[in-house]
């Protein structure tokens, strides 16, 4: 996982500059349309990566395969106003332009645009970077939409819950970021998979679609 090669480490830091870009961007468009000026007045109406991007999670995601953007803040009582799925939907946007991008850099491969090839010894081959480009957003996606707070996935699930359901969440919201860590270092040294089922199977299935 750490043993990287120059090309690969160029190829995921173009893929995740604008994975990371796109995502970010499309909460923050998405929370606009809806009325809320909160992402505009603090810059991230913009598909300028510098101001999406976060240098720990940018770091982790080239060197580990996960990682995170800087969050867009929103104002949930202007987006409730406007439509009671609003935050879901401004929650979703961002899972959502990853997969949408995996899907737009298959298709070169899929039409035969670009053959299998080497990658270079400093700079990735076409198809290298199409590969990593596919793999980063579907794995973006994925983890993304893992209900756990402050994931998309957790905005997302307790719109479609019950008002016990949406208490629960709200309960458990307070501990998400430990429950986060915990699914990604403590559960898989206690035989418990969760990113292996939620995420790695996911998407190898996924990717196979596009690129197999």
């Amino acid at each position: 996982m750490f043993d990287l090669t120059v090309s690969d480490l160029v190829a995921r830091i173009i893929v995740l500059v604008v994975a990371f870009t796109v995502h970010e961007f499309a909460h923050a468009y998405t929370a606009d349309r809806f009325g809320d000026p909160t992402p505009r007045s603090m810059g991230r109406l913009t598909l300028n990566p510098l101001a999406h991007l976060d240098p720990l999670g940018s770091l982790l995601l080239i060197v580990a395969g996960f990682g995170w953007a800087k969050p867009v803040l929103v104002n949930p009582a202007i987006l409730e106003r406007r439509h009671p799925a609003a935050m879901m939907l401004v929650a979703l946007a961002g899972p959502a332009s990853n997969l949408l991008l995996a899907i737009l850099a298959a298709i070169p491969y899929q039409l035969g645009l670009v053959a299998m090839s080497a990658p270079g010894a400093l700079f990735p081959s076409p198809f290298q970077l199409l590969q990593a480009f596919v793999f980063i957003n579907l794995l973006l996606m994925l983890f993304n939409l893992l209900p756990i707070f402050p994931l998309d996935g957790e905005k997302i699930l307790t719109y479609f819950l019950p008002p016990s359901g949406k208490a629960f969440m709200e309960t458990i919201r307070p501990y998400g970021s430990l429950i986060l860590l915990a699914t990604i270092f403590l559960l898989p040294r206690l035989g418990i998979d969760v990113l292996g089922y939620l995420v790695w199977e996911p998407m190898q299935a996924i990717y196979r679609i596009l690129m197999g």
